[in-house]
């Protein structure tokens, strides 16, 4: 997909350990880089609609500034099932780049920090790393401060 938009990234990968309590943080740990340059993709029902958050890893979603963000009222973390179904992505690969179909996304604000970012792959075990600009042109993401 980021070839196809002509975006420029760098894939890494790592060997995954299926007893890593948090992807997010074993993707930094394993590649050497700042926590806070590694965002997890994160599916949320907001007013009924299937929507993706973008966030560092280290941190958490924040439901209420999320729906905020998409001009909903209420938020609820999407159940596991419901978010595999919905982007042809496995927990812990969850990209938000890709998914079967596009969903509205919001990028966590912070990501404008780093000249590049790390994201998933679209399996666990590789990392795309891509301008914040990038990751936002290509999934027609919003940025706002949705991590805590």
């Amino acid at each position: 997909m980021l070839h196809r938009a002509g975006i420029d990234f760098t894939p890494h990968s790592y060997v995954h350990d299926p007893r890593a309590e948090s992807f997010g943080m074993e993707a930094a740990r394993a590649l050497g880089v700042e926590p806070a340059r590694v965002f997890k993709t994160l599916m949320a029902v907001v007013d009924g609609e299937l929507c993706v958050g973008v966030v560092p890893v280290m941190g958490s979603l924040d439901l209420k500034a999320l729906a905020e963000a998409l001009g909903g009222k209420r938020a609820q973390m999407a159940d596991a099932a419901q978010a595999q179904r919905a982007t042809g992505y496995v927990i812990g690969g969850i990209s938000p780049v890709g998914q079967k179909k596009q969903h509205r996304t919001v990028v966590d604000r912070s990501a404008s920090r780093w000249e590049t970012v790390f994201v998933s792959g679209g399996r666990r075990g590789l990392e795309a790393e891509v301008r914040p600009e990038d990751l936002v042109r290509v999934t027609g993401a919003v940025t706002a401060r949705i991590a805590r």
